[in-house]
């Protein structure tokens, strides 16, 4: 019960640093084209990372072939996601407003990119063990785009 508490305090200190800022920088995954991410909360809780970006992809633009290992979930803001899978499927459209999950490890291998005419917007939150990579990167997987 403590250990869920502690979770939950630092999962909601996350989500609720929206107003803090960092420097603007380049999203993890590559090679990511018109995509820029800003830490907005960064807490370790008994040995397990809990933080929070904001990505925005311009439009046009995509994080690059990537895949998590910690445990992500994220709220589209404003645009529209569009991710794909290694099997160069389409695999969901999320418009504003949309929660989404992402599977773990290297099995779920995936693109976001921004389709439309207006910046996406997401706000990303990871849950992993103390230092674990928010993403690694990956090459296409013979999609023939990124």
């Amino acid at each position: 019960m403590v250990v869920m508490h502690r979770y939950v305090a630092a999962a909601a200190m996350s989500l609720a640093a929206v107003t803090a800022t960092a420097p603007a920088g380049p999203a993890s995954a590559t090679p990511s084209v018109g995509t820029s991410a800003v830490t907005l909360s960064a807490n370790t809780v008994d040995g397990v990372d809990y933080v929070t970006r904001e990505i925005t992809i311009a439009p046009g633009g995509s994080t690059g072939w990537h895949y998590h290992d910690p445990t992500v979930y994220g709220l589209i803001r404003s645009g529209t996601l569009t991710r794909t899978l290694a099997n160069c499927q389409v695999d969901g459209t999320f418009p504003a407003g949309t929660a989404v999950a992402e599977g773990r490890g290297p099995d779920h291998v995936h693109l976001g990119r921004n389709l439309g005419s207006e910046p996406l917007v997401m706000w990303v939150s990871y849950v992993a063990p103390a230092g674990t990579p928010l993403s690694v990167d990956m090459p296409d997987p013979g999609c023939g785009f990124a």
